[in-house]
């Protein structure tokens, strides 16, 4: 009885940690900066959208929000093609050659993004590709192949073997293997993938800082830090732009719920 009353406890908390700041984002932008500053923390005196009409029509949103689609889905679709032909080819290669392919993949895991700054910057200005968002869309491919690979095909070693086989067996190539039974019986895991390549992709900051300089290429994230000014910040502004940033985020994961959840449970049963 103890320890079940300890569990609701500790999960009630952490829900409270995650619920507080977010209607905290929300509360904030339906205040004006002086409201703001006056009650940080308390509900706004009034349910008013000039923050949201006003972020609308000062900056370019619409512009700012086909950069961050166009960016997001062209890396998670890619990323998922490549990722899913490299693990496919892992699955295949035999237990010792798939097992040392998944490790040199996992070892990319183990270096953070910030290490390689420098390099990727040389390596993309080489190419031509700085302050666009192709760059900035294939230096998130390659940064994220080694989690995405990863992640399928350790969902990929959960499939019966004796599908594959039976392909085989019929005359089918590993191409169709792969896109006729793989691809299609990984359905949900795909989704899982998606879903968490699209939250990453979404809300990074780092590589739009360090590869986008023009205002016309600015994805979302990037686009907030113009509420920051070099002595005061427009709170309300910025926290409004927030909310608006994560609205597709909030839709993803309600289209999505379901094959995230089978796909971590599918993982970590897995593991």
């Amino acid at each position: 009885m103890l320890l079940r009353l300890t569990g609701r406890i500790i999960l009630l908390l952490f829900t409270i940690a995650i619920i507080a700041p977010l209607l905290l984002v929300v509360f904030t932008s339906f205040k004006t900066t002086p409201q703001f500053f006056a009650d940080p923390i308390g509900l706004p005196p009034s349910l008013s959208f000039h923050n949201y009409a006003s972020i609308f029509e000062g900056q370019p949103m619409l512009r700012y929000f086909g950069n961050s689609i166009y960016v997001t889905a062209g890396t998670v679709l890619l990323e998922l093609l490549f990722a899913g032909m490299i693990a496919f080819a892992i699955i295949r290669s035999g237990k010792k050659t798939g097992a040392w392919m998944q490790a040199l993949f996992a070892a990319g895991l183990m270096v953070p993004a910030q290490v390689n700054m420098i390099p990727i910057y040389k390596f993309i200005k080489e190419l031509g590709w700085t302050n666009s968002l192709t760059g900035l869309m294939a230096v998130s491919i390659s940064t994220l192949l080694p989690l995405s690979v990863f992640m399928l095909a350790n969902f990929m070693r959960t499939l019966p073997k004796e599908i594959l086989e039976a392909g085989s067996i019929d005359g089918a190539g590993e191409w169709r293997l792969m896109t006729r039974i793989a691809f299609p019986l990984c359905a949900p895991y795909l989704a899982a993938t998606s879903a968490f390549l699209f939250v990453i992709v979404w809300n990074d900051l780092l590589f739009p800082m360090l590869l986008v300089s023009g205002k016309q290429h600015l994805t979302l994230p990037l686009a907030l830090l113009q509420f920051r000014g070099e002595y005061t910040t427009d709170y309300p502004m910025l926290l409004t732009g927030v909310a608006v940033v994560s609205l597709p985020l909030i839709v993803v994961f309600v289209f999505l719920q379901r094959y995230f959840i089978s796909g971590a449970m599918a993982g970590s049963l897995k593991g």
